[in-house]
C-alpha cells in the first residue's frame, strides 16, 4: 500500500509503500472488539467505592419496637430502604477489572486498526520535524497544513521526544505516542493518525520482527 509523504508545510514530497502486513489486514470484529474493551478495563483506575449497610456509620440500634407501632417492621436506619442507609450492589474497590490478553491478539488487533486507518485514508505521513525548542505554535501550524487543525490526532514518532510533547500538550484533541507504545484503543479513540517517516520502522521492528 503506498500513501503520500508531506513536509511541514503540507507539501506533497514523495511516496512511501506501508508494509502489507501491518496495514492491510483483514479486520476481525469480535478479536479487535475483545481487545479493545480489554485495554478499556486495564485502564479504569477502579477506586469507585460505595458502603453497605455494615459499613455505614450508626444504625445499631432498632429505630423502633417490632409491633404495637402501626409502622412498617424496621431493624436499622442504615437499611439500604433508608434515606442514609447503605448501597445495594454499588461499585467496590476490592473488584478487579483487569483482563489478560495475549501478545499476539493485541498485536492483531494493533494491525487491523492501523489498517481501517490506511484504508480510509485517515492515516498520513510526515517527512520529519525538528525542534530545537518546545513550541506548541509549530505543531499547530503543520497539523493546520495538513488540514488537520481541530481534528482528533495521534501523532507517532520513533523515538521519546521532549520538546515533541512538551509542543503536542497543550494542543487540545492531539496526542503523541512513541511507536513501541501503539495500541488498537489509542490509534481507534482518534480520528487520524500521523505518523513521522522514521517510525514506521520502528512499528515493523517491535511489532511484527518479533
Amino acid at each position: 500500500m503506498n500513501v503520500t509523504i508531506y513536509n511541514q508545510k503540507g507539501e506533497k514530497i514523495g511516496q512511501t509503500t506501508l508494509p502489507a502486513e501491518i496495514f492491510d489486514v483483514k479486520i476481525n470484529a469480535d478479536l479487535l472488539h475483545q481487545v479493545v474493551v480489554s485495554q478499556m478495563a486495564n485502564r479504569r483506575q477502579g477506586t469507585a467505592h460505595t458502603k453497605d449497610r455494615g459499613e455505614v456509620r450508626g444504625g445499631g440500634r432498632k429505630p423502633w419496637r417490632q409491633k404495637g407501632t402501626g409502622r412498617a417492621r424496621h431493624g436499622s436506619i442504615r437499611s439500604p430502604l433508608w434515606k442514609g442507609g447503605g448501597v445495594v450492589f454499588g461499585p467496590r474497590k476490592e473488584k478487579v477489572y483487569k483482563k489478560r490478553i495475549p501478545r499476539k491478539m493485541k498485536r492483531a488487533a494493533l494491525f487491523m486498526a492501523l489498517s481501517e486507518k490506511a484504508r480510509n485514508n485517515a492515516l498520513l505521513v510526515l517527512d520529519s520535524l525538528t525542534l530545537s525548542e518546545p513550541k506548541t505554535k509549530t505543531i499547530a501550524s503543520v497539523l493546520r497544513n495538513l488540514s488537520l487543525s481541530g481534528k482528533s490526532v495521534l501523532l507517532v514518532c520513533a523515538d521519546y521526544n521532549e520538546n515533541l510533547l512538551l509542543s503536542v500538550r497543550n494542543l487540545p484533541r492531539v496526542h503523541l505516542i512513541e511507536a513501541r507504545n501503539l495500541n488498537a484503543l489509542d490509534v481507534l479513540n482518534h480520528s487520524f493518525v500521523v505518523f513521522f517517516k522514521d517510525s514506521i520502522k520502528t512499528v515493523e521492528k517491535c511489532f511484527y520482527e518479533l
